[in-house]
């Protein structure tokens, strides 16, 4: 199992200074975000320290980025882009499942062989009505994806933090049952998870227990923790906006038993990166603060790994 860090937090610096800073503080992986250059639509969303139209146009820059990873001995873990590919506006949808192909290709391209990102969910729509979107959306996706030999990596978050996102959430594959539900339709080796237990945390779901029964659909972890504001939600209630009583934080500081998390990965021999997210707003002041949090953050989990 490697140590990896999921380079959105370093928004403010380029693909160089990434690899750098990543290889000083011993990282041995990063999942490199992909966003189309300058189009942000949220926060932690629109980073982008590969260019992966000009991956596939540019031959030099290309080997330049495969040199900087060299150099400083790092590998990529998967090519990071998380849009919503059934967005019920269809002008973006189709910008986002265009652009996840662009990403696809990259990988393909770069050898990485992963990609990472959300399955899509239209909000206003119910689950059975989305799942019928996903059987008109995703088999095209998957087949890209089995064509170029590049795994998609879901990850788990609901996409429902505020109003913006009321009240379905924008990311289907958010518990084990629709997990399940999904890959039953599409038993593709290529499609599996982007493993966060923090998701599960604040919907008061086992975060362990799914770990055995979808062993083999784990292509990739992510290390964020979530600190429930137990006050706040016994005042509030689960049909509050969720950021009404739950905070993301740093590994350590929250509500995750990481021990216990990684021994059950152990347990299964994932063998895979375990990244490390950083959201915490606590360590956003300044550029300093940003590189502190993600220096305790390694040094914590590196702990279990």
């Amino acid at each position: 199992m490697k140590v990896g860090l999921l380079t959105s937090i370093l928004e403010q610096w380029d693909f160089e200074e990434v690899v750098d800073i990543a290889s000083k503080i011993g990282f041995e992986s990063l999942e490199v975000a992909c966003w189309p250059i300058g189009d942000a639509e949220r926060r932690y969303a629109g980073v982008s320290h590969i260019d992966v139209v000009r991956i596939a146009e540019d031959e030099e820059y290309k080997q330049h980025i495969l040199y900087c990873l060299n150099e400083k001995g790092i590998t990529i873990s998967a090519l990071a882009y998380y849009p919503n590919t059934m967005d019920p506006d269809l002008e973006k949808r189709k910008i986002n499942i265009q652009h996840l192909k662009k990403v696809i290709i990259a990988a393909d391209l770069l050898n990485v062989g992963m990609v990472t990102t959300f399955i899509g969910k239209d909000q206003f729509k119910s689950i059975d009505d989305n799942l019928k979107l996903l059987e008109q959306v995703w088999p095209d996706i998957i087949s890209f994806a089995e064509a170029h030999k590049v795994k998609i990596a879901i990850e788990n978050c609901p996409m429902l933090f505020g109003k913006e996102q009321w009240p379905g959430g924008q990311n289907l594959m958010s518990t084990p049952i629709l997990w399940k539900t999904v890959f039953e339709r599409f038993p593709s080796d290529y499609l599996g998870l982007n493993y966060d237990p923090s998701h599960l945390v604040w919907q008061q779901i086992n975060y362990i227990k799914p770990i055995e029964e979808f062993r083999d659909k784990i292509f990739h972890v992510h290390i964020k923790d979530i600190k429930l504001l137990t006050d706040k939600l016994e005042k509030c209630g689960t049909m509050a906006y969720p950021l009404d009583y739950m905070i993301p934080k740093i590994p350590g500081l929250g509500d995750v038993k990481w021990g216990k998390f990684i021994s059950a990965l152990t347990d299964i021999g994932y063998d895979g990166t375990a990244c490390i997210e950083v959201e915490d707003k606590t360590f956003e002041n300044e550029k300093e603060d940003i590189i502190k949090s993600i220096e305790i953050s390694k040094r914590y989990i590196q702990q279990y790994i």
